[in-house]
């Protein structure tokens, strides 16, 4: 199964230094400190412009000669996910993927089960209904992951 990926965003500039201080700001509120493999992750991710998995951004090190081990990347991954820096993504398989967020502004995925085709959308509607349930529950959102499945109109005509 290929997969095309089809974005209504364009490509921000990396957003670094604000990226940078909400990573820290939680890592200080978690009394975790700012480790240089903690740094290299966030700068590796600052470099990357789409959709990447754990273990992608851990093969772009080990090819670099870094010496991050492969759990420091699973361990800070949802560090960042906390912290607004990145968001739960879409890709091929069955591993999570990521991007992040000052690319193009958080949205999520309608993917198509057929072709692999993942379409990028953001509505304000679902947004506001998310934080309207979420308050009516007393929920705290911190971050989501909303992705569809379905077929996508090429995928239906060949049917």
């Amino acid at each position: 199964m290929s997969s095309s990926h089809e974005s209504k965003f364009p490509d921000k500039p990396l957003g670094n230094e604000n990226d940078r201080k909400k990573f820290e700001a939680l890592l200080k509120k978690k009394n975790l400190k700012f480790t240089y493999e903690r740094k290299y992750i966030f700068e590796e991710i600052s470099r990357l412009k789409g959709h990447f998995d754990a273990d992608s951004l851990y093969e772009r090190f080990k090819e670099k000669g870094l010496r991050i081990a492969r759990d420091t990347v699973y361990r800070t991954l949802p560090l960042l996910l906390e912290s607004g820096v990145l968001q739960k993504s879409a890709g091929e398989g069955k591993r999570e993927y990521f991007e992040r967020i000052s690319s193009k502004g958080h949205h999520d995925h309608m993917i198509c089960i057929k072709t692999g085709r993942i379409i990028e959308f953001h509505c304000d509607e679902i947004e506001r209904l998310q934080e309207e349930i979420a308050r009516k529950y007393g929920f705290k959102i911190i971050f989501h992951d909303h992705r569809i499945f379905g077929l996508s109109k090429e995928a239906q005509e060949q049917e």
